[in-house]
């Protein structure tokens, strides 16, 4: 086989195998703060003021609602090592049936976080190519571990929760991990950079005193019939692109 031949073959089997790349869409320029913060559910920081607000409007699963059952907005910001969150949920029912914290959660109202640290996109289900974490109204944060199995990742996000009337107000830090984070043994936290490409998406699980939640509301829009993707699937994720 002449040499100019077995390279051709070469170059042709790695273009049949090449990994898809994410696209990037729905991006955002996420602004830097050198600021201190506290994380108290107020948001009183002066930073937040320089920061644009984000609509949670898409409707990923369950029947229309109206703007009075829910509606829901966020900020976001970043410092060298973690990212910031400022979100405002109005929630007319705020509840939570399932007090066991493995117990059926995603059907208890709380907050989704979905993110890919490296924006590669791809599945996510059964590994931590990406996270998908739930932040229940106790102040657990959860995702599904490589054993497939749920676990508490409490030392990933920081979050505290005010809620007046019908509005809550969520302030939260999250210390981005590295795709391929290990549950057992790998603790390894990526420090952010300017320019940095992070996937993300938001979401709430709204349940008015159900057995079932009745909707699923996201912040990314998702082509198709199918717009349940998000816990497996980090492709339809948005683009965070940190600036400072």
């Amino acid at each position: 086989m002449k040499f100019s031949t077995l390279v051709f073959i070469v170059v042709l089997f790695s273009s049949c195998h090449t990994v898809p790349k994410k696209e990037d869409h729905q991006i955002i320029e996420v602004l830097k703060t050198n600021k201190p913060y506290i994380i108290d559910g107020k948001g009183s920081e002066s930073f937040w003021n320089h920061c644009s607000w984000y609509n949670i409007d898409q409707n990923w699963k369950g029947k229309s609602y109206s703007h009075e059952d829910f509606h829901g907005r966020y900020k976001i910001s970043w410092s060298n090592n973690e990212l910031l969150l400022l979100v405002e949920i109005t929630d007319d029912t705020l509840y939570s049936p399932y007090k066991e914290p493995f117990k059926l959660w995603w059907n208890n109202d709380s907050l989704q976080i979905f993110i890919d640290e490296d924006n590669s996109g791809g599945l996510h289900q059964y590994n931590h190519n990406a996270f998908a974490y739930n932040l229940a109204l106790n102040n657990n944060t959860l995702d599904v571990n490589t054993r497939k199995k749920p676990q508490l990742y409490n030392e990933h996000i920081t979050y505290q929760r005010i809620t007046k009337n019908t509005l809550s107000t969520w302030e939260i830090s999250i210390k981005v991990h590295k795709e391929g984070f290990d549950s057992i043994q790998n603790y390894s936290i990526e420090e952010l950079s300017k320019n940095k490409k992070i996937g993300f998406a938001l979401a709430y699980s709204d349940n008015d005193r159900s057995t079932e939640r009745e909707n699923f509301i996201g912040s990314v829009y998702i082509p198709g019939e199918d717009k349940n993707q998000a816990w497996i699937n980090a492709d339809i994720f948005g683009t965070l692109i940190l600036k400072e």
